[in-house]
């Protein structure tokens, strides 16, 4: 079976800046994906990628077996299902959650005159039900929490069966309480064997789900470590990365990091 993504030498170059510098990386069918690194890594520009919204100024990508140059992205995408600050701006505030939901089948973001049948509509309530927003169908967008917003992104992502999902900072502007409430549906989400490959991104280890299976780290648009997560997600790869000493630690499939701590030398001490 084909990997879902291949890049191959991938370089973005933007106006004499170069967002992405010879990314090479490999997606399998069972694989859940963590990107990490600091704000200006390439983060997002990966994502665009892999979502089919931007094509690599040089090297190769290939996404669900279909090379980007090379194919109609619009009959691409619906097969991505995707979470972001972007979308979620693109909203109708007025649109009733269920909307949100179903009118992912027609890869638009307000209802207008499209047709859904019951299969469709099951479809989302299944959904609401997996994210836990079954009371939330009928409210409207604008008037969710930045939490319930979130897993109504998610249920919409979902909402088409993709074989890839793609999840750009799902837990950021959330308290300690919505934030590991989601990390905890998240983790409910890849450990089902029947759930599309999936890449999140993130800046804080705390962010990742129990039950992701590999990461890679992102610095200045180049990749420091790809591979499983227990063997990329250690003190010398995150310090790196980060540009400053780490302590990574893991506990019940959870991690964490914290700068590492620096003991003064005393002087005039035997």
């Amino acid at each position: 079976m084909a990997p879902v993504v291949e890049l191959a030498d991938v370089s973005i170059v933007r106006g004499g800046a170069t967002l992405l510098d010879q990314v090479n990386w490999v997606i399998d069918e069972s694989d859940r994906w963590v990107i990490i690194g600091p704000n200006g890594a390439g983060k997002t520009t990966l994502l665009q990628i892999i979502s089919a919204h931007m094509h690599p100024s040089s090297g190769m990508a290939s996404i669900l077996d279909e090379v980007l140059g090379a194919v109609d992205v619009f009959e691409l995408r619906p097969r991505i299902g995707v979470t972001s600050a972007a979308l979620a701006e693109r909203i109708p505030r007025s649109e009733s959650v269920g909307n949100v939901i179903v009118s992912a089948g027609y890869a638009v973001v307000g209802r207008w005159t499209e047709q859904y049948d019951a299969t469709d509509f099951q479809r989302a309530g299944q959904l609401m039900h997996q994210l836990h927003i079954d009371r939330l169908g009928k409210r409207t967008f604008g008037t969710l929490s930045e939490g319930e917003r979130k897993r109504v992104q998610i249920a919409r992502a979902l909402m088409t069966d993709p074989e890839l999902l793609l999840l750009d900072e799902p837990a950021a502007g959330l308290d300690l309480a919505g934030r590991e409430s989601l990390v905890e549906t998240l983790g409910e989400i890849v450990a089902d064997e029947y759930a599309p490959a999936t890449v999140l991104v993130t800046h804080h280890l705390e962010e990742i789900p129990a039950g992701m299976t590999h990461a890679l780290l992102l610095k200045g648009g180049r990749v420091v470590a790809a591979g499983p997560i227990d063997e990329v997600l250690t003190d010398d790869r995150l310090s790196e990365t980060f540009d400053l000493p780490l302590v990574v630690t893991q506990q019940d499939g959870r991690w964490s990091a914290r700068a590492r701590r620096v003991h003064p030398t005393t002087s005039g001490q035997e």
